[in-house]
């Protein structure tokens, strides 16, 4: 039976997590969320060995599977629908988001070279996920080699350019597999390989351009510069990456035939251009105002702001024009592990004892744990950490780097780690703030999305550490509805982001306030964790540099020996994605 009103007018956001995509089906009049439902990738995170075959992968690899994602349309969206209750035919657009920098390579059509039979045992044919890690070398060249040019675009990411970014994986697969980067077509965002699937249309969006791309006033990084690097990279962006902008809230195209058929949904309806999932979220949290900065708090945390001017914040992921929303700079930062770490210490440093005593009180054992942390007075723990086990996104941009506790005695218990790894990704948040007040790009409210603003203790945390009110989205789809946003504005529903923003937005303002003595009691910690970070991060001491390399040596020496995420691992990042 429909429950669609004849009056009301609906869209379609779809947004592609780590490890899952989830569909959302919202009416476009005020934002109200009428459906959902979610699909888990069948190959989740490959960190061990390729699809069906015998090749291992080094340490810091993580790959995916590009069918998984066409799975989630067929899956994700039709679920969606029946879950929603309405007609179909009332849908009137459909928009997507991904996590970044996430790369398919492609052949001329988007066929994924993975699934080209000759390359289906070649590591470099599959999908280089965000968090893989494994092009630091290459990262620390171009940024290096930047400096010493002066090239003009480098400031605008904060001094240093990501291993996670487009250019650095690709110059891996340059350096390592030359067959395979002969063999790409087109190196292209994940955002932008499903809107191609969903509309038979390559459209390249602004955002990951701008911010994983180096993509500034209109260019790319000039063919000598390539050259550079590598003779054989000079081409890179004139035969792989170039290819036609499509600004966000746009319309890239519209639905196919055949991916109706997959969807459920009418042929021919608005497609919007594609996006990244923290930067749909600032408008679904309707928070797309000059130094709102809106924290995604899953797996990791990416930070993202508008502003009125541009300046060069030190580590930032990239400031682009129009990056989030039309006439504003937007910018961004972000950590590398937050919901990672947390799920690494419960699968990894908590007894049995533990796990039994959560399962006789009826409750997780995040949850058990946190609740034994909320008892603790700021400081009892005596310790304090580095938030560094995925390495460091913002403000250093070094992947080298790992954690760090100090202050562990033999009566250091589990929940002590727990609320110390906590507070760790907290002061991370700290730090990254500080980088945008002083560089004059003030941030003066923090709305958190995400899965973990479920948790109190956390948020408190957070709060009392910046020492600012904490506003927290009113929605456990954001990244879908701020994708349900811009499919409504591609749809021709709303003139802007921003006007669909204030009518589609749900947000809760100043749910959590700093408490003045845990400030003050946090400001303490913080200048021991501030010493660490500038210790291990700043050249002090590089020992976290040299065990990579120790680590990477021995792995080369015994494939399998190679350090692995377990599927125990990859659940606890399930429970925590967002």
């Amino acid at each position: 039976m429909s429950n669609t009103n004849p009056d009301e007018q609906y869209v379609i956001g779809v947004d592609y997590g780590t490890l899952s995509g989830r569909a959302v089906v919202v009416r476009v009049s005020d934002g109200t969320e009428l459906g959902s439902a979610v699909h888990s990738y069948p190959h989740a995170v490959i960190t061990d060995s390729v699809p069906g075959s015998d090749v291992r992968l080094p340490p810091d690899w993580a790959l995916q599977v590009p069918q998984d994602y066409v799975d989630v349309l067929t899956n994700a969206v039709p679920a969606a629908l029946a879950s929603a209750g309405i007609n179909p035919e009332a849908v009137i657009g459909l928009a997507t988001d991904f996590t970044a920098c996430t790369m398919v390579p492609v052949t001329g059509d988007g066929t994924p070279l993975n699934e080209l039979p000759e390359f289906s045992e070649r590591p470099h044919a599959y999908v280089k996920l965000w968090r893989h890690h494994a092009a630091q070398g290459q990262a620390v060249r171009i940024s290096t080699l930047a400096a010493e040019r002066g090239e003009a675009w480098l400031g605008r990411y904060g001094g240093l350019i990501s291993s996670e970014w487009e250019f650095a994986k690709a110059l891996q697969i340059l350096e390592e597999d030359p067959e395979i980067y002969a063999a790409m077509d087109h190196w292209v965002e994940a955002a932008d390989w499903i809107v191609w699937q969903l509309t038979d249309t390559y459209v390249r969006n602004a955002c990951t351009a701008g911010y994983k791309g180096i993509y500034q006033d209109g260019a790319y990084p000039s063919e000598d510069y390539l050259a550079a690097l590598n003779p054989k990279f000079a081409g890179f962006v004139s035969d792989k990456l170039e290819h036609t902008i499509g600004q966000l809230g746009s319309a890239a195209g519209t639905l196919s035939a055949r991916a109706a058929e997959w969807t459920g949904l009418p042929a021919g309806i608005a497609v919007a251009v594609g996006n990244v999932d923290a930067h749909v979220t600032a408008p679904a949290a309707n928070a797309v105002q000059p130094g709102q900065m809106v924290a995604i708090m899953g797996t990791s945390t990416c930070h993202v702001m508008n502003a009125e001017e541009i300046h060069e914040v030190p580590g930032m992921c990239g400031a682009v024009q129009g990056g989030i929303v039309e006439g504003l700079w937007g910018y961004e930062a972000g950590q590398s592990g937050v919901g990672d770490i947390f799920g690494w210490f419960v699968n990894n440093c908590v007894p049995p004892r533990y796990v039994d005593a959560a399962a006789d009180a009826g409750t997780g054992v995040h949850e058990y744990l946190t609740a034994l942390a909320s008892e603790q007075a700021i400081g009892e723990h005596g310790l304090v950490a580095l938030d560094w086990h995925s390495g460091n996104r913002s403000v250093l941009v070094d992947h080298e780097l790992s954690g760090v506790f100090v202050g562990q005695t033999l009566a250091t218990r589990p929940e002590d780690m727990y609320r110390a790894l906590l507070e760790a990704t907290a002061f991370g948040t700290r730090t990254i703030i500080e980088a945008f007040n002083a560089s004059g790009v003030p941030v003066t409210e923090f709305v958190v999305a995400g899965g973990l603003l479920k948790n109190p203790l956390l948020m408190q945390i957070y709060s009392d550490v910046i020492n600012l009110p904490l506003s927290v989205i009113d929605s456990d789809q954001g990244p879908a509805l701020g994708s349900a946003i811009h499919a409504a504005v591609a749809a021709g529903a709303y003139p802007d982001v921003r006007t669909a923003a204030a009518a589609m937005g749900r947000v809760k303002r100043g749910v959590y306030q700093p408490i003045a003595e845990n400030v003050q009691a946090y400001n303490a910690l913080y200048e021991e964790y501030r010493t660490l970070h500038d210790y291990f991060g700043r050249g002090a001491n590089d020992v976290m540099h040299r065990l990579k390399k120790i680590q990477r040596d021995a792995a080369a020496r015994t494939p399998s020996g190679a350090a692995k995420a377990t599927s125990e691992e990859e659940t606890a990042a399930k429970e925590l994605a967002l």
